[in-house]
């Protein structure tokens, strides 16, 4: 039975609706802003790889955006954990652990898809050719599994919201623009690309990006993104273990 996860997953759809526009309107004014100011701006005329450089950055602009929507679910199970204690609720409710993480997860994979439309919908009004195929769907799937699983582990391990806030600056951030979504990774110093290949966002950008462009994908991307998925998912059990003991 998934009766946890459906109830997880409604109550979180429920919230959702009640500012879906305010949503709509984060997810959309945030990627038109570095389309503009990147693509026709910064790097107007430019060549990376082969393709104009707009034609290069709309796939960044999804991942980009898209994991900002699916990690942040992490500040309202922040807020919601520390405010209204809906997680202890969650806790106490006759249901196996694992739905939880489940339900919060499907929930970071909704958001996600929003922005994603987004910008998929920028992309063809500008003229971009993207290839929509059942490997982007794999791809962005996994992406924004992985992502909202660390919301979702950030969410139950923060203290308070500094924390929080601190992740966002010291991890979140460096990620977005050292991860290849505005500029490819391979053509950074090498002190920056060991960093960068510490991120997840860098593998799961070259998937998204490969999808959409090449129409296929790096075998061994897919694998990494996939086994950091597996390695969060334990994580999310082992600490949702240590909040229900403590």
């Amino acid at each position: 039975m998934i009766n946890g996860v459906i109830g997880v997953y409604l109550r979180e759809l429920f919230i959702l609706k009640s500012r879906f526009w305010k949503v709509i309107l984060s997810s959309s004014i945030s990627p038109l802003l570095f389309l503009l100011a990147f693509g026709f701006g910064v790097g107007k005329n430019s060549q990376i790889d082969g393709y104009n450089y707009i034609t290069f950055l709309i796939p960044g602009l999804i991942t980009m955006s898209s994991m900002n929507q699916a990690y942040g679910i992490s500040t309202e199970i922040n807020i919601s954990r520390f405010y209204f204690k809906v997680f202890d609720e969650y806790l106490l409710a006759p249901i196996p652990k694992w739905q939880i993480v489940a339900g919060e997860t499907l929930y970071g994979i909704t958001k996600g898809l929003i922005p994603t439309v987004i910008v998929i919908i920028y992309g063809f009004v500008i003229g971009v050719n993207l290839n929509i195929n059942i490997l982007f769907m794999i791809s962005i799937l996994l992406h924004l599994t992985a992502f909202s699983l660390l919301g979702f582990i950030v969410a139950l391990i923060v203290k308070n919201h500094g924390d929080q806030f601190s992740v966002n600056t010291f991890v979140i951030t460096p990620m977005i623009f050292l991860s290849g979504t505005f500029y490819p990774v391979d053509k950074m110093p090498l002190f920056v690309k060991y960093i960068a290949y510490i991120f997840p966002l860098t593998y799961s950008t070259k998937l998204i990006r490969s999808s959409l462009l090449q129409g296929s994908i790096n075998i061994s991307n897919l694998l990494y993104v996939f086994l950091i998925i597996l390695i969060l998912i334990y994580l999310s059990k082992k600490i949702i273990h240590h909040i229900e003991t403590v």
